[in-house]
């Protein structure tokens, strides 16, 4: 896909993908997330993600709100363990509206201390709501567990008693030494030329101060293999078995993608799927992912059961693991996790506001995006060696954790 990158004199990037369509999709992505949290501060993130949409200097939480919605248009955050993302869908007309919001939101937010104290009760409710959700709050265990020590264990949500003692400083601090201007991406995907992209664009963040305090993410260890039973008053079983894996920059990554597709990933003709849901029965969800971070990754296998059924799960998953590093895939069983990897991969390009996302954090990991050919190109370009190699480490039971939530017996 066409696009085009314009660098504003304080570092923020403006990133412009024309489209036919109607309808425009647009994102303001900073490089910041969980994992740059200061000790004893899990969640601040995430709760400044929330605070932006209560007040800024010109407009309260009412006019935030309403500034889009009135026109139709959809606009929404989030927050993960290395970024922040604000985004919105629009009728085409209203791009300078949407730009004029994402600048207010993001860079003048007044933080009012009445504010932050309703929002801290709306987040601690979100905590109970997500541990009340096993299948949920089970990978931030797992994860606390794999990162034990470093930042990227934390819960992105935070913890009661972080989230209960954040103060206007900390957010205030947070925000200086973390939205740094040559790490945020504002990215538009619609009907537009790229001088009405720049334009509105400079318009609304070239005033923007420039911010580029050094920062230095400290890559994680790896701990001795774990296994972890916590009981709990649960009806069913839960368990992920998983390892740090791959980083974005990472060569071994597009094999271990194509990996992970074929054993439990989308759909369900994966070999997980078909060897222990519909072949046994025995587990409504099981799925594997991999999720590539910018030092380390997250390669995880995840199932619910009853409990009487778990051990016979985890001994399938164990023979599917052993059966695919002794019995590396031939040519014609790759070609076929490619077609399948590749279609999925062309389907998921219609969903046009995440593919806008997709864009602006390659473009903030790899200061580049990549094509659909190239990216078909680095899938079809992996050989059977390659994914025989990436099996045999990732997949080696010995490294593998177990995490596991186990109903309480009555």
């Amino acid at each position: 896909m066409e696009y085009n990158v314009h660098t504003l004199p304080n570092g923020i990037r403006l990133l412009h993908v024309p489209s036919p369509s109607a309808i425009s999709h647009a994102c303001i992505i900073v490089n910041t997330g969980s994992r740059d949290e200061p000790e004893n501060k899990a969640g601040l993130a995430h709760f400044i993600e929330h605070l932006i949409f209560k007040r800024t200097e010109k407009r309260s939480t009412n006019q935030i709100l309403n500034r889009l919605e009135s026109v139709g248009a959809d606009l929404n955050a989030y927050t993960t363990k290395e970024y922040t993302c604000v985004h919105a869908s629009f009728l085409n007309p209203y791009l300078d509206r949407t730009l004029d919001l994402f600048n207010d939101i993001l860079f003048h937010s007044t933080f009012p201390e009445e504010e932050m104290d309703k929002e801290k009760s709306v987040i601690l409710d979100e905590i109970s709501s997500y541990l009340d959700q096993p299948e949920e709050a089970i990978n931030d265990d797992f994860e606390d567990m794999l990162f034990a020590g470093h930042a990227l264990g934390n819960n992105i949500l935070g913890t009661t008693e972080s989230v209960q003692h954040f103060t206007r400083e900390d957010v205030i601090n947070f925000r200086k030494a973390n939205y740094r201007t040559n790490e945020i991406v504002v990215a538009v995907l619609g009907n537009y030329t790229l001088n009405s992209v720049v334009n509105k664009g400079s318009k609304h963040f070239a005033d923007v101060e420039e911010n580029n305090p050094n920062k230095e993410r400290i890559k994680p260890g790896t701990l001795p293999q774990n296994n972890t039973t916590i009981y709990k008053p649960i009806m069913q079983a839960h368990c992920i078995l998983g390892r740090q894996a791959y980083s974005t920059h990472q060569s071994q990554k597009v094999p271990l993608m194509l990996l992970n597709n074929y054993f439990g990933g989308n759909g369900m003709s994966s070999v997980l799927n078909l060897q222990i849901r519909e072949k046994y029965g025995i587990a409504y969800t099981i799925e594997s992912n991999f999720s590539p971070l910018s030092d380390t990754g997250i390669f995880s296998i995840y199932f619910g059961t009853d409990k009487e059924k778990q051990a016979k799960a985890l001994s399938l998953i164990f023979k599917e693991i052993k059966k695919l590093r002794e019995h590396p895939l031939n040519e014609l069983q790759l070609q076929k996790a490619k077609n399948k990897f590749i279609g999925q991969i062309a389907l998921g390009e219609e969903n046009r506001i995440g593919l806008i996302i997709s864009m602006a954090k390659s473009l903030i990991d790899h200061n580049k995006i990549d094509s659909l050919e190239t990216v078909f190109e680095k899938i079809n370009a992996v050989t059977t060696k390659q994914m025989a190699d990436v099996a045999n480490e990732i997949l080696d039971i010995e490294q593998l954790n177990i995490f596991t939530f186990c109903p309480i017996e009555e």
